[in-house]
């Protein structure tokens, strides 16, 4: 064997080994699991999940639901608002310090599983608030439990597929295939930092909590639940499930969002009962971007949503 045959082979086995390196790596990044911890887990099938609990028990329920790659971290600073009320933070499945299967991350599945968290609870009636995802999961929840859902509030959630304004660029190379297993197995919180930034427009120091809880998702759980978002959204827009809920409903949109056309805030003016607030200067997170009116405007709602 000549010297150019050598190195012909070379390069051969040389792209042969790495593609083998890469196809054991999409193969075992997608089949990553984890179980849930946490000081209250809820023991259901399919996936244990995380909640934390808060205020008198004898007050008005208020559920919060966290957004794609959140937790009940995202919550946290308008807790201090909501200390009157009976408040229920749950870490979807797949998020936070719920369990992370492979499976059960469709949006149906979501909350059905959130009303089973209730249901364990004891909490009988409640108003529920979503963030981003957590919306199509809190609208998800009222159309199959109407007996449990009193009130729905979003938000910053987006209200139908076409209205997505995309991600970072690193957080788009998240989801390629192949790509998106290499950098997840290679991650660091510089990109997982740059992944979140499109969360914020208002200059935000971004808790390590908020990239630790990124960090601890799977693969799976964060691919799947964008994709089942995507699925929801594609079926029927928000403000069209919500028209037909006829429920009290509450929308909190940031003027200057960068993750969904803050226009399209003004879909849910069609739904009868809703009541759509506009923060001017506010990105996508409210909760952090301006706590305590956003914590203000759900206090006021929950409190006088009907039981």
């Amino acid at each position: 064997m000549n010297r150019t045959t050598r190195r012909r082979w070379i390069a051969v086995l040389t792209a042969g080994g790495l593609a083998a390196l890469l196809t054991w790596n999409t193969a075992a990044v997608r089949g990553e699991t984890t179980g849930a911890t946490g000081g209250q887990v809820v023991r259901l099938p399919g996936g244990d999940v995380h909640v934390a609990t808060s205020g008198p028990p004898d007050t008005p329920a208020v559920v919060l639901l966290h957004g794609l790659a959140g937790s009940t971290a995202w919550w946290e600073p308008v807790l201090p608002a909501l200390q009157d009320l009976h408040v229920v933070r749950v870490d979807l499945l797949g998020h936070g310090s719920s369990a992370k299967p492979t499976t059960g991350y469709g949006i149906a599945e979501q909350a059905d599983r959130v009303g089973a968290v209730l249901d364990r609870l004891g909490v009988r009636r409640a108003t529920v608030v979503g963030h981003s995802t957590g919306g199509a999961v809190a609208t998800s929840l009222a159309e199959r439990r109407r007996d449990l859902v009193a009130a729905v509030a979003l938000v910053d959630a987006g209200p139908r597929a076409d209205a997505f304004l995309g991600e970072s660029t690193a957080a788009n190379l998240m989801t390629t295939p192949v790509v998106g297993e290499l950098l997840w197995r290679l991650r660091t919180d510089g990109m997982l930092r740059s992944a979140l930034s499109t969360a914020f427009t208002r200059e935000v120091a971004i808790p390590e909590r908020l990239v630790s809880d990124v960090r601890g998702m799977t693969y799976r759980s964060l691919t799947a639940t964008d994709e089942a978002v995507d699925a929801f959204l594609a079926e029927r827009p928000l403000p069209d499930r919500l028209a037909a809920l006829d429920l009290p409903t509450l929308v909190v949109f940031g003027a200057q969002d960068r993750r969904w056309q803050p226009a399209s805030a003004q879909d849910y003016r069609r739904v009868p009962r809703a009541r759509v607030e506009i923060l001017d200067g506010i990105g996508h997170t409210p909760m952090f971007e301006a706590p305590d009116i956003t914590g203000a405007l759900l206090r006021d709602f929950a409190a006088t949503a009907p039981v």
